[in-house]
Protein backbone atom coordinates (compact mmCIF):
# COMPACT_ATOMS: atom_id res chain seq x y z
CA UNK A 1 0.00 0.00 0.00
CA UNK A 2 2.71 2.59 0.46
CA UNK A 3 4.24 2.11 -2.96
CA UNK A 4 1.22 2.57 -3.96
CA UNK A 5 0.68 5.53 -2.09
CA UNK A 6 3.92 6.42 -3.00
CA UNK A 7 3.32 6.06 -7.22
CA UNK A 8 -0.03 7.55 -7.00
CA UNK A 9 1.85 10.52 -4.74
CA UNK A 10 4.23 11.24 -7.94
CA UNK A 11 2.05 10.71 -10.64
CA UNK A 12 -0.67 13.27 -8.64
CA UNK A 13 2.35 15.61 -9.22
CA UNK A 14 2.77 15.61 -13.03
CA UNK A 15 -0.92 17.70 -13.52
CA UNK A 16 -0.03 20.11 -10.78
CA UNK A 17 3.33 20.58 -12.90
CA UNK A 18 1.55 20.84 -15.89
CA UNK A 19 -1.48 23.50 -14.55
CA UNK A 20 1.16 25.81 -13.33
CA UNK A 21 2.70 26.15 -16.75
CA UNK A 22 -0.43 26.44 -18.37
CA UNK A 23 -1.46 29.30 -16.67
CA UNK A 24 1.89 30.67 -16.26
CA UNK A 25 2.64 30.32 -13.02
CA UNK A 26 5.56 30.45 -10.78
CA UNK A 27 7.89 28.01 -10.09
CA UNK A 28 5.51 25.33 -11.61
CA UNK A 29 7.77 21.92 -10.59
CA UNK A 30 7.80 23.25 -6.70
CA UNK A 31 4.70 24.99 -6.59
CA UNK A 32 2.39 22.60 -9.13
CA UNK A 33 3.49 19.64 -6.95
CA UNK A 34 2.87 21.28 -3.71
CA UNK A 35 -0.70 22.24 -4.14
CA UNK A 36 -2.10 19.07 -6.45
CA UNK A 37 -0.95 16.94 -3.26
CA UNK A 38 -2.39 19.49 -0.84
CA UNK A 39 -5.71 19.07 -2.61
CA UNK A 40 -5.37 15.17 -3.29
CA UNK A 41 -4.82 15.29 0.42
CA UNK A 42 -7.67 17.43 1.46
CA UNK A 43 -10.10 14.91 -0.47
CA UNK A 44 -8.39 12.14 0.97
CA UNK A 45 -6.87 10.64 -1.30
CA UNK A 46 -4.05 8.09 -0.41
CA UNK A 47 -0.38 9.99 -0.60
CA UNK A 48 2.49 9.60 1.16
CA UNK A 49 5.78 11.11 1.46
CA UNK A 50 8.99 9.71 -0.62
CA UNK A 51 10.94 8.77 2.13
CA UNK A 52 15.03 8.17 1.38
CA UNK A 53 14.00 8.48 -2.46
CA UNK A 54 12.71 12.21 -1.33
CA UNK A 55 15.75 12.76 0.45
CA UNK A 56 17.88 12.01 -1.84
CA UNK A 57 16.58 14.06 -4.44
CA UNK A 58 16.88 16.98 -1.60
CA UNK A 59 20.67 16.63 -2.19
CA UNK A 60 20.70 18.03 -5.10
CA UNK A 61 20.09 21.46 -3.74
CA UNK A 62 23.49 21.13 -1.15
CA UNK A 63 25.17 20.12 -4.76
CA UNK A 64 23.79 22.77 -6.31
CA UNK A 65 24.88 25.51 -3.32
CA UNK A 66 28.00 23.96 -2.92
CA UNK A 67 28.72 24.18 -6.77
CA UNK A 68 28.10 28.13 -6.35
CA UNK A 69 31.09 27.99 -3.78
CA UNK A 70 33.72 29.55 -6.09
CA UNK A 71 37.40 31.10 -4.64
CA UNK A 72 35.62 35.06 -5.22
CA UNK A 73 32.77 33.88 -2.50
CA UNK A 74 35.04 32.35 -0.01
CA UNK A 75 36.99 35.46 0.24
CA UNK A 76 33.98 37.51 1.37
CA UNK A 77 32.76 35.11 3.76
CA UNK A 78 33.25 37.39 6.58
CA UNK A 79 31.68 40.19 5.19
CA UNK A 80 28.13 37.94 6.17
CA UNK A 81 29.34 38.25 9.77
CA UNK A 82 27.05 41.36 9.84
CA UNK A 83 24.40 39.91 8.62
CA UNK A 84 24.39 36.46 10.13
CA UNK A 85 24.62 38.45 13.51
CA UNK A 86 20.79 39.39 13.15
CA UNK A 87 19.57 35.75 13.39
CA UNK A 88 20.48 34.80 17.28
CA UNK A 89 17.66 38.33 17.71
CA UNK A 90 15.42 36.92 14.80
CA UNK A 91 15.10 33.29 16.57
CA UNK A 92 14.58 35.43 19.92
CA UNK A 93 11.71 37.74 18.84
CA UNK A 94 9.91 35.03 16.40
CA UNK A 95 9.79 32.77 19.82
CA UNK A 96 8.73 35.10 22.12
CA UNK A 97 5.81 36.24 19.92
CA UNK A 98 4.57 32.40 18.83
CA UNK A 99 4.52 30.79 21.63
CA UNK A 100 2.19 33.32 23.21
CA UNK A 101 0.26 32.91 20.25
CA UNK A 102 0.04 29.54 20.47
CA UNK A 103 0.04 28.58 23.85
CA UNK A 104 -2.80 31.31 24.97
CA UNK A 105 -4.29 32.34 21.64
CA UNK A 106 -5.20 28.80 20.65
CA UNK A 107 -4.80 27.14 24.00
CA UNK A 108 -2.14 24.14 22.93
CA UNK A 109 -0.24 22.75 26.23
CA UNK A 110 2.84 24.40 27.17
CA UNK A 111 5.19 21.30 25.24
CA UNK A 112 3.62 21.34 22.08
CA UNK A 113 3.40 25.49 21.75
CA UNK A 114 7.48 25.62 22.94
CA UNK A 115 8.28 23.24 19.88
CA UNK A 116 5.69 24.46 17.31
CA UNK A 117 6.78 28.39 18.23
CA UNK A 118 10.62 27.19 17.48
CA UNK A 119 11.37 28.29 13.37
CA UNK A 120 13.26 25.79 13.05
CA UNK A 121 13.26 22.65 10.61
CA UNK A 122 9.72 19.74 11.00
CA UNK A 123 12.19 16.93 11.63
CA UNK A 124 14.49 18.17 14.28
CA UNK A 125 11.53 19.65 16.03
CA UNK A 126 9.43 16.67 16.08
CA UNK A 127 12.50 14.65 17.22
CA UNK A 128 12.35 16.44 20.55
CA UNK A 129 8.82 17.44 20.47
CA UNK A 130 8.37 13.65 20.37
CA UNK A 131 10.44 13.13 23.26
CA UNK A 132 9.05 15.79 25.20
CA UNK A 133 5.69 14.70 24.98
CA UNK A 134 4.04 16.77 22.15
CA UNK A 135 1.19 16.34 20.20
CA UNK A 136 2.93 15.46 17.13
CA UNK A 137 -0.08 15.73 14.95
CA UNK A 138 -0.81 19.48 15.94
CA UNK A 139 3.25 20.37 15.85
CA UNK A 140 3.73 18.86 12.55
CA UNK A 141 0.68 20.24 10.97
CA UNK A 142 1.75 24.11 12.61
CA UNK A 143 5.02 23.91 11.08
CA UNK A 144 4.18 22.14 7.73
CA UNK A 145 1.24 25.12 7.44
CA UNK A 146 3.90 27.51 8.35
CA UNK A 147 5.96 26.07 5.18
CA UNK A 148 3.33 25.70 2.90
CA UNK A 149 2.15 29.47 3.60
CA UNK A 150 5.19 31.49 3.17
CA UNK A 151 6.50 28.57 0.20
CA UNK A 152 2.50 29.80 -1.63
CA UNK A 153 2.89 33.47 -1.13
CA UNK A 154 6.58 34.35 -1.47
CA UNK A 155 7.08 33.65 -4.98
CA UNK A 156 4.10 35.88 -6.09
CA UNK A 157 5.40 38.48 -3.87
CA UNK A 158 8.90 38.30 -5.91
CA UNK A 159 7.51 38.91 -9.20
CA UNK A 160 5.05 41.38 -8.13
CA UNK A 161 7.76 43.59 -6.32
CA UNK A 162 10.98 42.53 -7.61
CA UNK A 163 9.43 41.20 -11.49
CA UNK A 164 11.09 37.93 -11.01
CA UNK A 165 11.46 35.60 -13.31
CA UNK A 166 10.69 32.25 -11.65
CA UNK A 167 9.33 29.87 -14.77
CA UNK A 168 12.84 30.61 -16.29
CA UNK A 169 15.28 27.42 -16.83
CA UNK A 170 17.35 27.16 -13.43
CA UNK A 171 20.24 26.39 -15.51
CA UNK A 172 21.95 24.21 -18.62
CA UNK A 173 19.95 21.92 -20.22
CA UNK A 174 21.89 18.42 -19.35
CA UNK A 175 22.60 17.67 -22.94
CA UNK A 176 24.66 20.76 -22.86
CA UNK A 177 26.36 19.38 -19.62
CA UNK A 178 29.87 16.66 -20.10
CA UNK A 179 27.96 13.34 -18.75
CA UNK A 180 31.39 12.51 -16.07
CA UNK A 181 30.36 15.72 -14.56
CA UNK A 182 26.35 15.08 -13.91
CA UNK A 183 27.92 11.73 -12.12
CA UNK A 184 30.25 13.29 -10.07
CA UNK A 185 27.72 15.56 -8.80
CA UNK A 186 25.12 12.55 -8.08
CA UNK A 187 27.83 11.26 -6.39
CA UNK A 188 28.92 14.00 -4.41
CA UNK A 189 25.80 14.79 -3.42
CA UNK A 190 24.61 10.77 -2.45
CA UNK A 191 28.16 10.64 -0.44
CA UNK A 192 28.30 14.16 0.99
CA UNK A 193 24.73 13.21 2.19
CA UNK A 194 25.38 9.30 3.65
CA UNK A 195 28.95 10.76 5.90
CA UNK A 196 26.97 13.92 6.81
CA UNK A 197 24.20 11.85 8.19
CA UNK A 198 26.76 8.87 9.73
CA UNK A 199 28.31 11.57 12.05
CA UNK A 200 24.66 12.70 12.44
CA UNK A 201 25.16 16.50 11.44
CA UNK A 202 21.80 18.30 11.14
CA UNK A 203 20.15 19.02 7.87
CA UNK A 204 22.84 16.17 6.47
CA UNK A 205 20.81 15.49 2.79
CA UNK A 206 22.48 19.60 2.00
CA UNK A 207 24.82 20.00 4.33
CA UNK A 208 26.86 17.32 3.63
CA UNK A 209 26.21 17.43 -0.15
CA UNK A 210 27.10 21.22 0.22
CA UNK A 211 30.46 20.85 1.80
CA UNK A 212 31.97 18.03 -0.66
CA UNK A 213 30.41 19.76 -3.53
CA UNK A 214 32.44 22.88 -2.41
CA UNK A 215 35.58 21.00 -1.26
CA UNK A 216 35.72 19.54 -4.96
CA UNK A 217 34.50 22.41 -6.81
CA UNK A 218 37.87 24.49 -5.23
CA UNK A 219 39.55 21.80 -6.30
CA UNK A 220 38.79 22.38 -9.91
CA UNK A 221 36.93 18.86 -10.21
CA UNK A 222 33.52 19.83 -10.12
CA UNK A 223 33.44 22.72 -12.77
CA UNK A 224 29.53 23.10 -13.43
CA UNK A 225 26.56 23.80 -11.74
CA UNK A 226 23.98 20.88 -11.28
CA UNK A 227 21.94 21.20 -14.93
CA UNK A 228 18.40 22.06 -15.15
CA UNK A 229 16.46 18.96 -15.07
CA UNK A 230 18.58 18.12 -11.87
CA UNK A 231 16.67 21.26 -10.16
CA UNK A 232 13.33 20.34 -11.42
CA UNK A 233 13.50 16.98 -9.86
CA UNK A 234 14.79 18.00 -6.34
CA UNK A 235 11.46 21.21 -6.88
CA UNK A 236 9.24 18.38 -7.52
CA UNK A 237 10.31 15.81 -4.18
CA UNK A 238 10.44 18.78 -2.06
CA UNK A 239 6.99 20.18 -3.44
CA UNK A 240 5.08 17.08 -3.38
CA UNK A 241 6.42 16.05 0.20
CA UNK A 242 5.17 19.20 1.81
CA UNK A 243 1.46 18.95 0.19
CA UNK A 244 1.53 14.89 1.54
CA UNK A 245 1.75 16.17 5.00
CA UNK A 246 -1.71 17.02 4.84
CA UNK A 247 -2.82 13.58 4.38
CA UNK A 248 -5.51 12.18 6.43
CA UNK A 249 -6.53 15.26 8.14
CA UNK A 250 -10.02 15.95 9.45
CA UNK A 251 -12.17 19.06 9.43
CA UNK A 252 -11.65 19.90 13.19
CA UNK A 253 -7.72 19.41 12.69
CA UNK A 254 -8.10 21.82 9.27
CA UNK A 255 -10.52 24.42 11.16
CA UNK A 256 -8.30 24.74 14.37
CA UNK A 257 -4.76 23.29 13.92
CA UNK A 258 -4.12 24.68 10.25
CA UNK A 259 -5.74 27.94 11.15
CA UNK A 260 -3.09 28.33 13.93
CA UNK A 261 -0.37 27.49 11.44
CA UNK A 262 -1.57 30.20 9.07
CA UNK A 263 -1.65 32.75 11.99
CA UNK A 264 1.79 31.84 13.22
CA UNK A 265 3.33 32.28 9.73
CA UNK A 266 1.60 35.41 9.34
CA UNK A 267 3.08 36.52 12.19
CA UNK A 268 6.45 35.00 11.26
CA UNK A 269 6.06 36.91 8.07
CA UNK A 270 5.76 40.05 9.94
CA UNK A 271 8.84 39.69 12.04
CA UNK A 272 10.86 38.89 9.00
CA UNK A 273 10.08 41.72 7.23
CA UNK A 274 11.32 43.95 9.84
CA UNK A 275 14.65 41.79 9.77
CA UNK A 276 14.25 42.17 6.07
CA UNK A 277 13.71 45.62 5.85
CA UNK A 278 16.49 46.66 8.68
CA UNK A 279 19.07 45.27 6.66
CA UNK A 280 18.33 46.52 3.19
CA UNK A 281 18.16 49.68 4.77
CA UNK A 282 21.91 49.37 6.58
CA UNK A 283 23.26 48.12 3.38
CA UNK A 284 24.34 45.25 4.59
CA UNK A 285 22.88 42.80 1.98
CA UNK A 286 20.31 43.42 -0.84
CA UNK A 287 16.80 43.50 -0.08
CA UNK A 288 15.77 40.46 -2.12
CA UNK A 289 18.82 37.93 -0.76
CA UNK A 290 17.74 39.25 2.56
CA UNK A 291 13.86 38.51 1.96
CA UNK A 292 14.85 35.11 0.94
CA UNK A 293 17.26 34.24 4.04
CA UNK A 294 14.97 35.50 6.36
CA UNK A 295 11.82 34.41 5.83
CA UNK A 296 11.72 30.39 7.63
CA UNK A 297 9.75 28.73 4.86
CA UNK A 298 11.88 25.57 5.18
CA UNK A 299 15.69 25.67 4.46
CA UNK A 300 15.24 23.27 1.04
CA UNK A 301 12.11 24.70 -0.14
CA UNK A 302 14.08 28.28 0.45
CA UNK A 303 16.98 27.20 -1.32
CA UNK A 304 15.04 26.51 -4.31
CA UNK A 305 13.58 29.88 -4.69
CA UNK A 306 17.20 31.33 -4.35
CA UNK A 307 18.55 29.34 -7.16
CA UNK A 308 15.65 29.92 -9.49
CA UNK A 309 15.39 34.00 -8.70
CA UNK A 310 19.32 33.62 -9.43
CA UNK A 311 20.16 35.37 -5.60
CA UNK A 312 22.84 35.19 -3.45
CA UNK A 313 22.63 31.03 -2.83
CA UNK A 314 25.46 31.30 -0.65
CA UNK A 315 23.97 34.27 1.84
CA UNK A 316 20.69 32.82 1.84
CA UNK A 317 21.56 29.27 2.51
CA UNK A 318 24.11 30.52 5.04
CA UNK A 319 21.16 31.95 7.13
CA UNK A 320 19.27 29.16 7.13
CA UNK A 321 21.82 26.76 8.55
CA UNK A 322 22.53 29.32 10.99
CA UNK A 323 18.99 30.05 12.08
CA UNK A 324 18.62 25.61 12.25
CA UNK A 325 21.71 25.38 14.13
CA UNK A 326 20.83 27.91 17.00
CA UNK A 327 17.71 26.53 17.26
CA UNK A 328 18.65 22.80 17.36
CA UNK A 329 21.24 23.42 19.42
CA UNK A 330 19.45 26.15 21.91
CA UNK A 331 15.45 24.58 22.20
CA UNK A 332 16.40 21.34 24.26
CA UNK A 333 18.52 23.50 26.54
CA UNK A 334 16.21 26.30 26.91
CA UNK A 335 13.50 23.50 27.37
CA UNK A 336 15.13 22.41 30.55
CA UNK A 337 15.98 25.70 31.89
CA UNK A 338 12.46 26.71 31.60
CA UNK A 339 10.81 23.60 33.08
CA UNK A 340 7.42 23.30 30.57
CA UNK A 341 5.01 21.34 31.80
CA UNK A 342 1.68 19.75 29.98
CA UNK A 343 -0.17 20.53 32.60
CA UNK A 344 1.36 24.62 33.27
CA UNK A 345 -1.59 26.54 34.62
CA UNK A 346 -3.58 28.32 32.20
Amino acid sequence: MTAYSKLFTLGLSVPGVIAFYLLDLPLPFLLGPMFACLLGALAGLPLAGMGQVGTAFRTILGVAAGSALGPSVVARLPDLAASLAFVPLFVAVVFCLAYPLLRRGFGFDPITSYYSAMPGGLQDQAVYGEEAGADMRTLSLIHATRVLFIVSIAPFFMQHYWQVDLTQQPGASSADVPLEQILILIASGLIGWKIAAYFKVFGSSILGPLVLTAILTLSGIITIRPPAEMIWAAQLFIGLSVGAKYTGITFNELRHFVLAGVTNAILLAAVSALFIAAISYLGIAPALDAFLAFLPGGQGEMLVIALIAGADVTYVLLHHIFRLAIVVTCAPILFRIGKFKRNENQ
